[in-house]
């Protein structure tokens, strides 16, 4: 079984952002992938005019339901990233659409400062059955809390998908690389998993992203890494790593 990651530029438009998640989905599944995994925020990016919308969720059932037709056409599952709002409030959400209909959600429950003023974090974990195994998922500064990472472990999860959106100002983009490599390494090793990272790249916000997506298998070793400025897909075959 294939698993991916995906390392894409957001844009200010969902609709942009919704084709190319189609249409990496349409590259991983001729590569034999059967899950692949977007960047934090993939969809909607985080636009204040989109995401401060009355009719958000609407918008965004619509953009999920497309995905959801393309998991059912391709036979592959996806997850993807976006805002959300229950209650009134705003999450920072991961959602999996599986091929069978099924369907998990994950809200980001470790925010960062700018975050808490516009999000709730969220409460509970996420770990899933996928055909013989267990996966988790985290969200960006998640990955910070070694807890959690390891309270998904004892639930059973043999890979962790961690969805990010490292932007910032380009100097502290540039001295950031190297935490943000350590990080899913160390908790890979830590527990025992295969850790993949799905990043952005580009500019966003008037902010910059150095992509750096990579998996890490349980010993600590990154197998394989993406560079600064390309999209494309990061792919794990059992114990071999293509890209």
């Amino acid at each position: 079984m294939k698993l991916a990651v995906c390392q894409m530029a957001i844009s200010d438009n969902l609709e942009n952002n919704v084709a190319k998640v189609m249409h990496f989905m349409e590259k991983a599944s001729a590569l034999e992938v059967k899950l692949v995994c977007f960047p934090e925020m993939s969809l909607t990016g985080y636009i204040h005019a989109l995401l401060s919308k009355p009719d958000l969720n609407l918008i965004i059932e619509e953009a999920l339901q497309k995905i959801k037709a393309k998991c059912e056409e391709l036979n592959i599952g996806a997850i993807v990233g976006y805002g959300y709002r229950k209650d009134n409030n705003l999450f920072n959400r991961a959602g999996v659409l599986l091929p069978d209909s099924k369907k998990h959600t994950y809200d980001k429950i470790y925010l960062t400062e700018i975050e808490k003023k516009y999000f709730l974090p969220g409460t509970e974990k996420l770990v899933f059955p996928f055909r013989e195994t267990k996966i988790g998922v985290i969200i960006c500064r998640d990955q910070n809390y070694p807890l959690l990472a390891k309270k998904l472990k004892n639930k059973g999860a043999e890979y962790i998908f961690i969805l990010s959106a490292h932007y910032y100002e380009p100097k502290e983009a540039r001295w950031k690389l190297d935490k943000n490599r350590a990080i899913p390494i160390t908790r890979a090793v830590e527990n025992k998993v295969y850790v993949l990272l799905s990043n952005t790249i580009g500019t966003h916000i008037g902010m910059t992203s150095l992509g750096n997506s990579l998996i890490a298998d349980p010993d600590g070793a990154v197998v394989v890494m993406a560079d600064e400025q390309q999209e494309g897909l990061l792919m794990l075959h059992t114990n071999n790593v293509e890209i």
